[in-house]
């Protein structure tokens, strides 16, 4: 599933000669691969740091979404490009830290076919349940899953995803049985959720935020270490029995191993700009993200970390897609 979009932009007044201080790099259009299908979070997000970069660096973004296998087909376009700065992609949290162990075969290795470029942000998840609901914080849901093993439901939005993991990672930590309704979307299941036919669900927050201001949801618990500014009185799960738990959906640039390194400092300068840009930055903090940033070398090491942390958990819980 392919769809390509040409994003254009005016060169910013504020960012003079970047191109021309990198050996004319670059001297034609830049295509970013989104591993996910348009109108989606992430394909938004390519959308809107590629105007941005457009700007920046003087030459047309192509878009180009390539969709399915949770992301793989998408990530191993990337990992097969031409490593020239000229075709570089979105690397995401369940084809880059889940999908290498949750899939029996995947054709590229998150360590060592990519070249980081720069963290984006970080997704934090919240739990919720009906307003109707008995459970009024995560130690009542792990009391009654207690009570009665399997009883309780939790909706996952999709096999290996953050809903999934967040999910999982709570049970393991509480040694409980919560019984899992899988889902084709987080949208679906929240409907699900609203209409009564299963008990809780872990949903990033820019998607349940609607939710749960119109009260049609009750937020429990975010995955954050810190309380998110936009529910302040919503306590974390690390505040209710879970030091340390935190899970994110995150996302950030990436391009093919082997792209010249000053190609990918300057694709990581113009990220970081992006970034701080006020109304990219407004954006994103309106949707309860955390803003990434950083060097390519610290986004590499979040990816090893990522990808050790959750396979360990894929492995000891033993999740599957095949």
């Amino acid at each position: 599933m392919k769809r390509r979009a040409l994003l254009q932009a005016t060169p910013l007044l504020a960012l003079p000669g970047w191109a021309l201080a990198q050996d004319k790099y670059p001297s034609k259009p830049i295509t970013i691969i989104v591993p996910y299908p348009a109108g989606g979070n992430t394909d938004q997000r390519s959308r809107q740091f590629g105007r941005f970069m457009s700007a920046a660096l003087g030459v047309p973004i192509v878009i180009e979404n390539k969709g399915g296998a949770g992301g793989n087909i998408g990530t191993e376009a990337i990992a097969r490009a031409k490593p020239d700065g000229y075709t570089i992609g979105m690397g995401n949290f369940a084809p880059m830290a889940v999908n290498p162990t949750m899939f029996k075969k995947v054709n590229f290795n998150p360590q060592k076919d990519f070249a980081p470029i720069c963290l984006i942000e970080r997704g934090p998840l919240v739990l919720m349940v009906r307003p109707d609901s008995p459970y009024k914080s995560v130690q009542d849901i792990i009391a009654a899953a207690r009570a009665k093993p399997g009883h309780l439901t939790y909706a996952n939005g999709g096999t290996g995803g953050s809903h999934h993991l967040a999910a999982e990672m709570m049970k393991a930590r509480a040694g409980v049985f919560i019984t899992n309704i899988p889902y084709r979307g987080g949208a679906p299941a929240a409907m699900d959720l609203m209409g009564g036919q299963v008990d809780m669900m872990f949903e990033q927050m820019y998607a349940a935020s609607a939710n749960i201001r119109a009260g049609k949801l009750r937020p429990l618990a975010i995955t954050s270490l810190k309380r998110s500014p936009l529910f302040p009185d919503v306590p974390t799960m690390a505040e209710q029995g879970f030091p340390g738990y935190e899970i994110s959906n995150w996302q950030g640039f990436i391009a093919p191993a082997g792209t010249p390194p000053q190609i990918i400092k300057l694709l990581n300068e113009v990220t970081n700009k992006a970034l701080a840009d006020p109304e990219i930055k407004a954006q994103m903090l309106s949707q309860g993200n955390e803003l990434g940033g950083g060097t390519p070398e610290q986004f590499a090491a979040h990816i090893k970390a990522e990808s050790e942390r959750w396979g360990k958990l894929v492995k000891t819980v033993g999740i599957s897609a095949d």
